[in-house]
């Protein structure tokens, strides 16, 4: 019978993980370099950063904040507080603003469809200040953006506050990029139904201003699998982009801002796009109930329990060492028994090279009941040999005499 160490001796254990991959020290991942002041790119399928540069810093978003008004516009009309075919009036305020517009005027009375598709490829500065003022509790779009920021802070984003509804240029009127991509990711997941309207690439209101109709998103219709979302762009922001393609079953969501130029906006964000495909994969690592290892157990009917994932496990690895992904199992143990299938007793740290680590629960097994009489003293028994071996008290053994050489 295997020894029980006894519960005094409990102890944190760091131990390999067989993964079904050699667990070897990983070479060189390319990280990719970008010349954006800030940036954030994640892998949503894992939720894996790529890249964070700067990401929590709170920076002028241009007109990517207008994506905050599109959440919240879905969202009523999700509530029903909207309807698509709904017209709203074009106050002056709304059509006082320069910039992209929709080139709306006080005698319009515009569609909530025609409105949303204004902001998305048109980046319409009016109709944002348009469903601004529907939606505002006070009718004004300053109290529509104190909203937005209140709204912004219940989802997590807490590097964002909002002056106005359009990314306008104004004092305070700050995201950050990690903020950016945590509202894309809301987007796309929250409102599948109105997401694809983000890949549309033309849109020509009332035939006014047709050469101003095209979708400013460099990457649609590259055949890299992008399909949103949002530029943006002043003279304090630079050029950014908030984006997502989708790749096979994998889909990236990234922010970026701070650059010099629509060509190096362009540029970076293809860029940013291939890189996340090309030198990531998603591999599968094991299957639930496949036995990661097995721990002591002290004063059970078995000696030891098996260690498992409660599901599936698959995580996103450097394309060129996707076989050498460094994985520990980290617990305090032995384990007293009696133990239940499905307790969680450990945790799966793995660590791929350039990567955030992942932490996975790992689970009994199988349960382990507690031992009887027999294991009970024979624990004891193991247990009292164990303190006299080390007790320096202890009488030593007389040495046996040395035999004599032979002659």
């Amino acid at each position: 019978m295997t020894r029980s160490t006894r519960p005094g001796a409990l102890r944190r254990i760091v131990q390999a993980a067989s993964l079904g991959v050699a667990l070897l020290a990983s070479g060189q991942v390319w990280a990719f370099d970008t010349q954006a002041r800030a940036a954030y790119v994640v892998d949503l399928t894992t939720r894996t950063v790529l890249l964070d540069k700067n990401a929590d810093t709170p920076l002028p978003p241009a007109s990517m904040s207008k994506l905050m008004t599109l959440y919240i516009a879905f969202e009523a009309l999700r509530d029903g507080r909207l309807q698509l075919d709904e017209k709203l009036p074009v106050s002056s305020h709304a059509m006082s603003y320069g910039g992209s517009t929709m080139f709306l005027d006080t005698t319009d009375r515009v569609s909530v469809e025609d409105l949303i598709r204004g902001i998305i490829v048109l980046s319409g500065n009016d109709a944002c200040a348009v469903i601004a003022e529907a939606l505002s509790p006070d009718g004004t779009e300053a109290g529509f953006a104190r909203y937005m920021t209140q709204r912004a802070q219940q989802m997590g984003m807490t590097n964002s506050t909002f002056a106005n509804s359009n990314g306008w240029p104004a004092a305070g009127h700050r995201m950050s990029m990690r903020d950016l991509a945590l509202l894309a990711t809301h987007l796309i997941e929250d409102f599948p139904n109105f997401y694809p309207l983000f890949s549309e690439r033309t849109f020509a209101f009332d035939g006014r201003a047709p050469q101003n109709s095209t979708n400013r998103n460099p990457l649609l219709g590259l055949g890299i699998g992008a399909d949103g979302l949002k530029t943006g762009h002043t003279e304090e922001a630079g050029y950014g982009l908030v984006g997502s393609a989708k790749q096979g079953d994998r889909r990236i969501v990234f922010a970026i801002s701070g650059l010099g130029s629509q060509a190096a906006r362009a540029q970076e964000s293809e860029a940013i796009v291939n890189w996340a495909f090309r030198q990531f994969t998603e591999k599968s690592l094991l299957k639930a109930g496949e036995t990661v290892m097995k721990a002591e157990v002290f004063m059970g009917q078995a000696p030891t329990v098996a260690l498992t994932t409660a599901e599936d496990l698959s995580a996103l690895v450097p394309v060129l060492n996707s076989n050498q992904i460094p994985a520990e199992v980290v617990y305090n143990g032995p384990f007293t028994a009696p133990i239940a299938k499905g307790d969680k007793l450990a945790e799966l740290i793995i660590s791929p090279e350039g990567l955030p680590e992942t932490r996975v629960p790992l689970v009994a097994a199988e349960s382990v009941a507690k031992g009887g009489f027999m294991v009970r003293i024979t624990t004891a028994l193991d247990h009292l040999l164990t303190e006299i071996g080390s007790d320096p008290a202890a009488p030593e053994a007389e040495a046996e005499p040395e035999a004599e050489a032979a002659s």
